[in-house]
């Protein structure tokens, strides 16, 4: 991905990425998200293939922050932002996973079934930090997540000391509550809030 030069004036929007436009600009969405997690370089190559399954399911939707000179122009403008998510569904990794942990919590069945029956998962949602400080997280899933047909929508964070970060203060500052707290996904040693608010936004 090109830096953004930060003399340039900015005009950051948003807008939604087709399949076809979203395979173009996969090398620097992943960019965006390795940079914005700070992952080791190379991480973008592992994740692609899985960007390019989850871009194949029901409900899937994903949209872009563009950024640059002014003009309007996609050849002039950078991809500093990205988001997407797709339907919630009873055969994906993500769902069985929190589904377990919404088990072991004792939550009563009737809740459980509340929770996951229809949602919105949103997968993915990353600012490079060039990009920082518009607003644009909050643009990004406001796009997103306008006009949803699910009932809900459900995420998971890194857990993070007293909810001090970008992120956090984001996700509630969007009314979204605790469905998990502390949860530990397979593979992977962090704990992990899993977040969800009622659609529409």
């Amino acid at each position: 991905m090109r830096p953004v030069d930060p003399q340039i004036a900015w005009t950051p929007h948003t807008v939604e990425l087709n399949r076809e436009e979203f395979a173009k600009r996969l090398h620097e969405a992943l960019t965006v998200y390795v940079t914005a997690m700070d992952y080791p370089r190379g991480t973008e190559f592992h994740r692609a293939p899985m960007w390019t399954e989850h871009s194949t399911r029901p409900g899937w939707k994903a949209v872009g922050a563009l950024a640059g000179p002014g003009s309007g122009s996609p050849t002039v403008e950078s991809l500093v932002g990205i988001s997407y998510g797709y339907r919630g569904s009873s055969d994906q990794w993500w769902h069985q996973q929190v589904l377990h942990g919404l088990h072991r919590s004792g939550r009563p069945q009737s809740e459980i079934s509340a929770i996951l029956d229809d949602y919105f998962e949103l997968t993915e949602l990353h600012v490079h930090p060039n990009g920082q400080g518009h607003r644009l997280g909050e643009s990004l899933i406001r796009h997103l997540l306008h006009d949803r047909p699910e009932r809900s929508v459900l995420l998971s964070t890194p857990e993070v000391f007293d909810e001090d970060n970008r992120a956090w203060r984001l996700y509630r500052r969007l009314g979204f509550q605790d469905v998990l707290r502390r949860f530990r996904f397979s593979g992977d040693s962090r704990p992990f809030a899993v977040l969800g608010r009622g659609l529409p936004l």
